[in-house]
């Protein structure tokens, strides 16, 4: 009986999708210096919701949260169509679906499904040298398996070491900030800003080369502090009470097939970005490759080889469950279709609405200026999806491959390390941050709200920017 309410939705969406695209393939693309400000009003409204929502009424977000998102995408949508025509609107919507949505939810669910399936036996005691030793694992795993992977490897384990711990929340909030975020700098399978650049023309292993020092920096001053803070709990606590996780005799892996798959997931990543075959066909103006379509049928297949040999006993012993997949999933559809205007603005340059931002960017000579630049991509992909923050500011930049890797090569380092290390500054500024969250507190932890984990990064994330600025981005 449960059932067909949500099979009822899932055939509407899909109706919805169908009738659009006949709109959407006569659509023409629409110019961001027409719009306001005024249209960016649902996206800072959905991030608001976020934000305030669990604070204020957390029984009715707990229970509502993806018909919040549904109402700010047609408090947007809706207008949009009136204004600029039902074509334009649907190739927006259709665009942001089949070119960006899909793809980010798809290779999110195939990394939450494998990582949830692999459960590592034995029981960590979770004192700070052992939680040092857990966050610089993650910090190394994410540049190579992507900070979704490696955070959703790592967070049930973490969380399982300190569950004897009263403060547990700042442990997680130092994992969002280094295995979420921090680790996934170095290449591009570690963060989708840098695959887009790696799609763009950048070298594979460009990144590494020019940002090594910085993201040792960050990460070693994140793990000292971390450390510092973490001593003082554990003492401070002392015996809270017994271990509730049992020990076990042996230190092992139940789902092991898992690793496997996830080096699949790698190679198909990869896979698209060097398979250069061209455009496959187009949806509504949204260029659909062979390379991205074998990317995508090739994860979900994996996904579903995942869900059929992960052991059952895998799962239950790692609480698997959808639930922090379905609040990513529903809170991100609609801050990819409510972000439609804000990167469509950002786009004009400086003739868009948000020239200024653009200006700001650029010295009188009309050189690129690093630190603007390390800035400016950071703070908009602390609330935007720091994936087109990146392009907007690659693009603005000249968006040569070759000359922001030789001639402009610190401007290039100063958007790659901005659109991924601010990510951190905010639930929202990457996908695995809220993943995590959702885990967090599916487990009983009480972590902080939106504003408490900002207060949390202003206070440890910010002044190491600022320090970083004065050495590299000056």
């Amino acid at each position: 009986m449960q059932t067909f309410p949500t099979r009822t939705r899932h055939l509407l969406v899909i109706a919805l999708v169908l009738a659009l695209l006949p709109l959407a393939s006569h659509a023409t693309d629409f110019d961001g210096r027409a719009l306001t400000p005024v249209w960016g009003v649902p996206f800072a409204g959905l991030l608001l919701s976020i934000a305030l929502c669990p604070l204020l009424v957390a029984r009715f977000w707990h229970h509502h949260f993806g018909k919040v998102s549904a109402a700010w995408s047609l408090a947007f949508f809706v207008p949009f169509a009136v204004v600029f025509g039902p074509s334009v609107a649907a190739s927006g919507f259709v665009h942001a679906l089949v070119g960006e949505y899909i793809p980010f939810i798809v290779l999110l669910t195939t990394l939450f499904v494998v990582a949830g399936g692999i459960y590592i036996r034995g029981n960590l005691h979770g004192s700070p040298r052992m939680n040092v030793g857990l966050l610089a694992i993650g910090a190394l795993l994410a540049s190579f398996m992507g900070t979704t992977g490696a955070s959703m490897l790592l967070i049930r384990p973490l969380i399982r070491a300190n569950d004897n711990r009263r403060h547990v929340a700042h442990v997680v909030v130092f994992f969002i900030f280094i295995v979420s975020n921090a680790g996934g700098s170095l290449t591009p399978l570690g963060d989708p800003p840098l695959f887009l650049g790696f799609l763009k023309g950048v070298e594979f292993f460009w990144t590494v080369r020019q940002i090594l020092p910085e993201t040792l920096f960050l990460i070693a001053a994140l793990l000292a502090i971390f450390y510092a803070i973490d001593s003082h709990y554990y003492h401070k606590e002392g015996v809270v009470r017994p271990d509730p996780t049992p020990d076990t005799p042996s230190f092992g892996f139940e789902g092991r097939v898992n690793f496997l798959l996830l080096g699949c997931v790698i190679g198909l990543v990869l896979l698209s970005g060097f398979w250069k075959s061209g455009v496959a066909f187009s949806v509504a103006g949204a260029e659909v490759t062979w390379a991205g379509l074998v990317r995508d049928i090739g994860l979900i297949g994996v996904t579903l080889v995942s869900l059929r040999l992960t052991p059952e006993s895998a799962h239950a012993q790692n609480q698997f469950s959808w639930g922090p997949m379905a609040e990513v999933a529903k809170l991100f559809a609609g801050i990819f279709l409510t972000i439609i205007p804000v990167i469509a603005m950002l786009r004009a340059g400086l003739h868009g609405p948000f020239g200024p931002v653009v200006a700001a960017v650029t010295g009188p000579d009309g050189q690129p200026l690093p630190s603007m630049y390390f800035w400016a991509s950071g703070a908009l992909s602390s609330f935007l999806d720091n994936a087109p923050t990146y392009l907007v500011f690659f693009n603005t930049a000249g968006g040569d491959a070759k000359v922001l890797m030789t001639t402009l090569a610190s401007t290039l380092a100063a958007v790659s390390a901005g659109s991924v290390f601010m990510g951190a500054n905010t639930y929202i500024g990457n996908a695995p941050n809220l993943m995590v969250k959702a885990i967090a507190e599916d487990r009983g932890i009480r972590m902080p709200s939106f504003f408490g984990y900002m207060a949390w990064s202003a206070a440890v994330l910010i002044p190491l920017f600022i320090v970083m600025t004065f050495i590299w981005f000056r």
